[in-house]
């Protein structure tokens, strides 16, 4: 089988590219440009990873989501239905349906994404689900929640950094729970569709287990062979110091405080529903292999 793999060469793109080792891949390197025709020959799948991130500094400009993460996925569906192609797998996020969840985020929820990332990843969602599906072809849109692997950095090693240098966690305060996906279960998936038939539709992606943030600096210390410290400071406090952030350069600014204390639990029952199997990896097992990782 032939895939067209785009944005492979980001963490989930390399990773993806090492698990799909036995089959022939052609890495497209693509961005947007108006009116540009893209053409797929000689291929069986498309899996679209390329777009723009979320930019935790908020730096960049509106336009630049939207061109990015909806357009350039708009001109390259529309290449895939004129082609001989029958897969088209699109890394959508669950950020294009809510930035906080107070239950568990479900395929049924009604999208209300609230920032340019979310918003542009839900117009290209919406463009796809909207176009005609000829015969013989399906599509799949996967709304991972954050990823997670060895060789990933991100909020993850920001709390490896602070528990491995003794730091005690000053949010013990902040009750959560949040889902979390491991790259080797995001590949399995996205595998599993390859070979399979499955329905055309929106799946969400998350590990089986959620866990609070106590639980992974309990989790970081024991990986560790430490005593985890656990700080239970004011709510109130630790708001006002983030919100002092960008002028006193801490590390610690708002839109991480929410990363670390927000409640998203995210269920897989759909994915597993369809595809008849088992996650190969464990929420614990999988974010002790990153934990470890970080070590070396």
């Amino acid at each position: 089988m032939k895939l067209t793999i785009t944005g492979t060469s980001g963490f989930t793109g390399q990773n993806l590219i090492h698990y799909l080792v036995d089959y022939d891949i052609y890495k497209q390197s693509i961005r947007y440009v108006p009116n540009q025709e893209i053409y797929l020959d000689n291929t069986e799948s498309i899996i679209h990873l390329a777009g723009k991130a979320h930019d935790l500094k908020n730096v960049s400009q509106p336009q630049d989501y939207y061109e990015a993460n909806f357009e350039l996925t708009k001109q390259l569906y529309d290449a895939f239905l004129k082609s001989d192609a029958r897969k088209f797998i699109y890394i959508s996020s669950v950020k294009a349906v809510a930035d906080s969840v107070n239950d568990v985020l479900t395929e049924e929820i009604k999208p209300a994404p609230q920032t340019h990332y979310g918003k542009s990843k839900l117009m290209a969602e919406e463009y796809i689900k909207s176009q005609p599906l000829p015969e013989g072809k399906s599509y799949y849109i996967l709304r991972p929640c954050m990823i997670h692997g060895p060789g990933n950095k991100g909020n993850l090693n920001l709390l490896y950094k602070f528990v491995s240098k003794g730091i005690p966690y000053p949010l013990a305060a902040f009750e959560n729970r949040r889902s979390f996906l491991n790259i080797e279960n995001f590949c399995f998936v996205v595998k599993e569709l390859l070979v399979q038939d499955i329905p055309s539709g929106v799946y969400n992606l998350a590990d089986d287990e959620s866990l609070s943030t106590n639980e992974l600096v309990s989790l970081i210390a024991s990986c560790l062979d430490l005593k985890p410290q656990l700080w239970t400071i004011p709510k109130g406090l630790i708001k006002g110091i983030a919100q002092l952030s960008d002028v006193l350069k801490l590390p610690l600014n708002l839109e991480r405080l929410n990363k670390l204390t927000e409640n998203y639990v995210v269920s897989n029952a759909k994915i597993k529903k369809a595809l008849k199997k088992e996650f190969p990896v464990s929420a614990k097992q999988g974010l002790q292999k990153t934990i470890l990782s970080f070590k070396e």
